[in-house]
């Protein structure tokens, strides 16, 4: 991964990304997409929101969680934690699997 890591922002959310050179890849936060599309008061809610539905997601044979992988990504609290993280095709699809009025508008 490179230095051209950067914060997206989505209705001034922020959303953790790093870019993989060697893929030519975004890689996203998967608990900070689900954090704006779920509207969770905490950042723990959108980590039990994630949870939650990925172990529904493995229960139902759904490949999605296949397509999640770990990177160290750096938390409000200055340290760096592993973190979920799906690339933009990955991204997509696991918003097309929760229900809310801005997906739309967050693909785009």
């Amino acid at each position: 991964m490179s230095d051209n890591n950067k914060l997206k922002v989505f209705e001034s959310k922020q959303i953790r990304t790093e870019w993989s050179e060697q893929e030519q890849n975004w890689y996203f936060s998967i608990v900070d997409v689900v954090d704006i599309l779920t509207d969770q008061p905490t950042h723990d809610g959108a980590r039990k929101y994630w949870s939650v539905l990925k172990t529904r997601l493995k229960k139902e044979g759904n490949e999605l969680t296949t397509v999640c992988s770990q990177l160290k990504m750096q938390s409000a609290d200055g340290k760096f934690y592993n973190t979920d993280v799906a690339n933009t095709k990955g991204i997509l699809r696991i918003i097309q699997s929760i229900p809310s009025p801005k997906a739309e508008p967050f693909k785009m």
